[in-house]
Protein backbone atom coordinates (compact mmCIF):
# COMPACT_ATOMS: atom_id res chain seq x y z
CA UNK A 1 0.00 0.00 0.00
CA UNK A 2 2.96 2.22 -0.02
CA UNK A 3 2.73 5.04 -1.66
CA UNK A 4 4.82 5.18 -5.11
CA UNK A 5 5.73 8.91 -5.81
CA UNK A 6 7.67 8.79 -2.50
CA UNK A 7 11.16 10.87 -2.36
CA UNK A 8 13.99 8.70 -1.19
CA UNK A 9 14.23 9.92 2.38
CA UNK A 10 10.23 9.67 2.55
CA UNK A 11 9.73 6.62 1.01
CA UNK A 12 13.23 4.96 3.59
CA UNK A 13 11.66 6.86 6.82
CA UNK A 14 7.56 5.84 5.70
CA UNK A 15 9.20 2.29 5.35
CA UNK A 16 10.83 2.44 8.83
CA UNK A 17 7.63 3.83 10.61
CA UNK A 18 5.58 1.21 9.49
CA UNK A 19 8.31 -1.69 9.87
CA UNK A 20 8.12 -0.07 13.57
CA UNK A 21 4.40 0.14 14.06
CA UNK A 22 3.32 -3.06 12.50
CA UNK A 23 4.92 -4.32 16.08
CA UNK A 24 3.15 -2.52 18.42
CA UNK A 25 -0.46 -3.87 18.41
CA UNK A 26 -2.17 -0.95 19.41
CA UNK A 27 -1.52 0.48 16.52
CA UNK A 28 -4.39 -0.52 13.67
CA UNK A 29 -3.56 1.22 10.65
CA UNK A 30 -1.39 4.10 9.49
CA UNK A 31 -3.40 6.52 6.97
CA UNK A 32 -1.14 9.21 4.86
CA UNK A 33 -2.57 12.67 4.83
CA UNK A 34 -0.55 16.26 3.83
CA UNK A 35 1.48 15.88 -0.03
CA UNK A 36 0.62 12.41 0.06
CA UNK A 37 -2.82 12.89 -1.38
CA UNK A 38 -2.54 16.15 -2.27
CA UNK A 39 0.60 15.41 -4.73
CA UNK A 40 3.56 17.48 -5.24
CA UNK A 41 5.88 16.37 -2.53
CA UNK A 42 9.29 17.02 -2.88
CA UNK A 43 12.32 16.56 -0.95
CA UNK A 44 11.45 19.53 1.31
CA UNK A 45 7.93 18.35 2.48
CA UNK A 46 6.95 17.53 5.85
CA UNK A 47 5.74 13.50 5.78
CA UNK A 48 1.85 13.46 7.47
CA UNK A 49 0.64 10.38 8.68
CA UNK A 50 -2.39 9.64 11.34
CA UNK A 51 -1.94 6.62 13.21
CA UNK A 52 -5.41 4.92 14.19
CA UNK A 53 -5.14 3.47 17.61
CA UNK A 54 -7.41 0.83 19.57
CA UNK A 55 -10.08 2.66 21.56
CA UNK A 56 -9.04 0.52 24.68
CA UNK A 57 -5.27 1.37 24.29
CA UNK A 58 -5.63 5.19 23.13
CA UNK A 59 -4.83 7.09 26.60
CA UNK A 60 -1.96 4.96 26.81
CA UNK A 61 -0.23 5.07 23.87
CA UNK A 62 -0.88 8.93 23.97
CA UNK A 63 0.81 9.13 27.29
CA UNK A 64 3.97 7.14 25.36
CA UNK A 65 4.21 8.81 21.99
CA UNK A 66 7.33 10.09 22.40
CA UNK A 67 8.77 6.92 23.80
CA UNK A 68 7.09 5.33 20.42
CA UNK A 69 8.15 7.97 18.34
CA UNK A 70 11.69 7.68 19.22
CA UNK A 71 11.56 3.40 18.87
CA UNK A 72 11.28 4.33 14.94
CA UNK A 73 15.07 5.28 14.95
CA UNK A 74 16.78 9.04 14.34
CA UNK A 75 14.49 10.75 16.62
CA UNK A 76 15.68 14.14 17.44
CA UNK A 77 13.21 16.49 18.77
CA UNK A 78 9.51 16.41 19.09
CA UNK A 79 6.62 18.68 20.67
CA UNK A 80 3.25 18.17 20.17
CA UNK A 81 0.49 20.29 18.51
CA UNK A 82 -1.77 22.23 20.96
CA UNK A 83 0.24 25.69 19.32
CA UNK A 84 -2.26 24.51 16.16
CA UNK A 85 -4.91 23.32 18.05
CA UNK A 86 -4.21 19.89 17.46
CA UNK A 87 -2.96 17.85 20.80
CA UNK A 88 -2.99 15.14 19.17
CA UNK A 89 -0.31 15.66 17.11
CA UNK A 90 2.84 15.01 17.57
CA UNK A 91 5.49 17.09 15.22
CA UNK A 92 9.05 15.55 14.77
CA UNK A 93 12.64 15.93 13.48
CA UNK A 94 14.33 12.92 12.39
CA UNK A 95 17.84 12.53 11.51
CA UNK A 96 20.80 13.12 11.08
CA UNK A 97 19.83 13.31 7.08
CA UNK A 98 16.80 16.05 8.17
CA UNK A 99 12.98 15.04 7.28
CA UNK A 100 9.98 16.34 9.31
CA UNK A 101 7.53 13.62 10.49
CA UNK A 102 3.77 15.16 11.47
CA UNK A 103 2.29 11.88 13.43
CA UNK A 104 -1.51 12.23 14.23
CA UNK A 105 -3.03 9.80 16.84
CA UNK A 106 -6.77 8.84 16.38
CA UNK A 107 -9.15 6.14 16.75
CA UNK A 108 -11.16 4.86 14.06
CA UNK A 109 -14.26 6.26 14.79
CA UNK A 110 -12.32 9.75 14.69
CA UNK A 111 -12.16 9.10 10.86
CA UNK A 112 -16.03 9.89 11.13
CA UNK A 113 -15.08 13.74 10.04
CA UNK A 114 -11.77 14.79 8.57
CA UNK A 115 -10.64 17.48 6.67
CA UNK A 116 -9.13 15.72 3.75
CA UNK A 117 -9.79 12.42 2.68
CA UNK A 118 -6.21 9.95 3.98
CA UNK A 119 -5.18 7.04 2.03
CA UNK A 120 -4.61 4.11 3.68
CA UNK A 121 -0.73 3.09 3.67
CA UNK A 122 -0.88 0.12 6.25
CA UNK A 123 -3.51 -1.79 7.90
CA UNK A 124 -4.27 -5.12 10.03
CA UNK A 125 -8.05 -4.73 8.79
CA UNK A 126 -7.66 -2.92 5.68
CA UNK A 127 -11.63 -3.33 4.43
CA UNK A 128 -12.84 -1.79 7.68
CA UNK A 129 -10.68 1.11 7.81
CA UNK A 130 -10.85 1.98 3.97
CA UNK A 131 -14.59 1.47 4.57
CA UNK A 132 -14.41 4.49 7.12
CA UNK A 133 -12.19 6.66 4.98
CA UNK A 134 -14.86 6.24 2.21
CA UNK A 135 -17.71 6.92 4.41
CA UNK A 136 -15.88 9.83 6.26
CA UNK A 137 -18.20 13.34 5.69
CA UNK A 138 -14.79 15.38 4.22
CA UNK A 139 -14.94 19.19 4.77
CA UNK A 140 -11.98 21.84 4.63
CA UNK A 141 -12.66 24.10 7.52
CA UNK A 142 -13.08 26.98 5.69
CA UNK A 143 -13.50 30.50 7.67
CA UNK A 144 -16.98 32.66 6.73
CA UNK A 145 -16.73 36.21 5.28
CA UNK A 146 -17.97 38.12 8.48
CA UNK A 147 -14.81 35.73 10.17
CA UNK A 148 -12.59 37.72 8.35
CA UNK A 149 -14.51 41.34 8.60
CA UNK A 150 -14.45 40.90 12.44
CA UNK A 151 -10.54 40.88 12.93
CA UNK A 152 -9.05 42.36 9.68
CA UNK A 153 -9.66 45.73 11.21
CA UNK A 154 -8.62 45.04 14.63
CA UNK A 155 -5.28 43.04 13.13
CA UNK A 156 -4.53 46.15 10.88
CA UNK A 157 -5.00 48.70 13.56
CA UNK A 158 -3.01 46.64 16.19
CA UNK A 159 -0.06 46.17 13.00
CA UNK A 160 -0.39 50.15 13.01
CA UNK A 161 -0.10 51.14 16.14
CA UNK A 162 3.10 49.04 16.59
CA UNK A 163 4.21 51.17 13.72
CA UNK A 164 3.46 54.36 15.51
CA UNK A 165 5.55 53.06 18.50
CA UNK A 166 8.14 52.60 16.24
CA UNK A 167 8.21 48.41 17.33
CA UNK A 168 8.99 47.32 13.64
CA UNK A 169 9.36 44.17 14.14
CA UNK A 170 6.00 44.09 15.65
CA UNK A 171 4.45 45.37 12.85
CA UNK A 172 6.28 43.47 10.18
CA UNK A 173 5.00 40.06 12.54
CA UNK A 174 1.72 41.05 11.92
CA UNK A 175 1.38 41.92 8.74
CA UNK A 176 2.48 38.15 7.91
CA UNK A 177 -0.02 36.78 10.38
CA UNK A 178 -2.38 39.25 8.45
CA UNK A 179 -1.34 37.52 4.75
CA UNK A 180 -1.29 33.60 6.59
CA UNK A 181 -4.70 34.07 8.27
CA UNK A 182 -6.53 36.97 5.65
CA UNK A 183 -5.63 37.56 3.02
CA UNK A 184 -3.95 33.98 1.69
CA UNK A 185 -7.19 32.25 2.77
CA UNK A 186 -9.51 35.01 0.85
CA UNK A 187 -7.74 34.67 -2.40
CA UNK A 188 -7.53 31.12 -2.22
CA UNK A 189 -11.59 31.36 -1.36
CA UNK A 190 -11.85 33.33 -4.73
CA UNK A 191 -10.42 31.15 -6.36
CA UNK A 192 -12.65 28.31 -5.57
CA UNK A 193 -9.60 26.67 -3.23
CA UNK A 194 -9.50 25.31 0.21
CA UNK A 195 -8.23 28.03 2.53
CA UNK A 196 -4.97 26.71 2.85
CA UNK A 197 -2.90 30.09 3.90
CA UNK A 198 -0.61 30.71 1.90
CA UNK A 199 0.95 27.13 1.10
CA UNK A 200 2.17 26.85 -2.45
CA UNK A 201 1.00 29.93 -3.21
CA UNK A 202 3.67 30.93 -4.64
CA UNK A 203 3.23 29.48 -7.90
CA UNK A 204 0.17 31.66 -8.81
CA UNK A 205 1.42 34.69 -10.25
CA UNK A 206 -1.18 37.14 -9.68
CA UNK A 207 -1.08 36.27 -6.32
CA UNK A 208 2.42 36.29 -5.98
CA UNK A 209 2.55 39.90 -6.94
CA UNK A 210 -0.38 40.74 -5.28
CA UNK A 211 0.93 39.74 -1.95
CA UNK A 212 4.43 40.48 -2.48
CA UNK A 213 3.31 44.13 -2.03
CA UNK A 214 2.50 43.19 1.68
CA UNK A 215 6.07 42.51 2.58
CA UNK A 216 7.87 44.93 4.38
CA UNK A 217 11.53 46.04 4.94
CA UNK A 218 12.84 47.39 8.79
CA UNK A 219 11.41 50.78 7.52
CA UNK A 220 8.14 52.70 8.99
CA UNK A 221 7.41 54.22 5.70
CA UNK A 222 7.65 50.85 4.22
CA UNK A 223 5.69 49.46 6.53
CA UNK A 224 3.09 52.10 6.34
CA UNK A 225 3.17 50.92 2.35
CA UNK A 226 2.58 47.29 3.51
CA UNK A 227 -0.12 47.76 5.85
CA UNK A 228 -2.09 50.21 3.20
CA UNK A 229 -1.39 47.34 0.43
CA UNK A 230 -3.02 45.05 2.93
CA UNK A 231 -5.89 47.02 3.70
CA UNK A 232 -6.41 47.34 -0.43
CA UNK A 233 -5.80 43.97 -0.80
CA UNK A 234 -8.70 42.72 1.67
CA UNK A 235 -11.47 45.29 0.22
CA UNK A 236 -10.67 43.53 -3.26
CA UNK A 237 -10.71 40.29 -1.87
CA UNK A 238 -13.75 41.25 0.42
CA UNK A 239 -15.76 42.39 -2.59
CA UNK A 240 -16.02 38.59 -4.11
CA UNK A 241 -17.49 37.54 -0.83
CA UNK A 242 -18.79 40.73 1.27
CA UNK A 243 -19.63 40.29 5.11
CA UNK A 244 -23.59 40.43 6.25
CA UNK A 245 -21.91 42.94 8.77
CA UNK A 246 -18.94 45.12 7.76
CA UNK A 247 -17.45 46.90 10.17
CA UNK A 248 -18.56 51.00 10.62
CA UNK A 249 -16.62 53.45 9.79
CA UNK A 250 -13.82 51.16 7.90
CA UNK A 251 -11.57 51.63 5.83
CA UNK A 252 -11.72 55.43 6.26
CA UNK A 253 -10.93 55.57 9.89
CA UNK A 254 -7.57 53.15 9.49
CA UNK A 255 -6.57 55.16 6.56
CA UNK A 256 -6.56 58.17 9.00
CA UNK A 257 -5.18 56.24 12.05
CA UNK A 258 -2.45 55.24 9.36
CA UNK A 259 -1.13 58.48 8.62
CA UNK A 260 1.92 59.77 10.88
CA UNK A 261 1.16 60.91 14.32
Amino acid sequence: MLHNNLPRLHAATLARILATLQKDARIDAVLGSGSIIHGGMDDDSDLDLVLIVRPQDYRQVMSERLALAGRIGGLLAAFTGEHVGEPRLLICLYGPELIHVDLKFVVLDDLDQCVERPQLLWSRAPREVQAQIDAAAVQWPNQAAQWFEDRAWIWLHYGATKLHRGELFEAIGMLGYFRENVLGPMWRQRAGQPQRGVRRIDGDEAARAALARTIARYDADDVRRALACSLQLYLELRAAAPPAVPTPHMPQALLEWLEPH
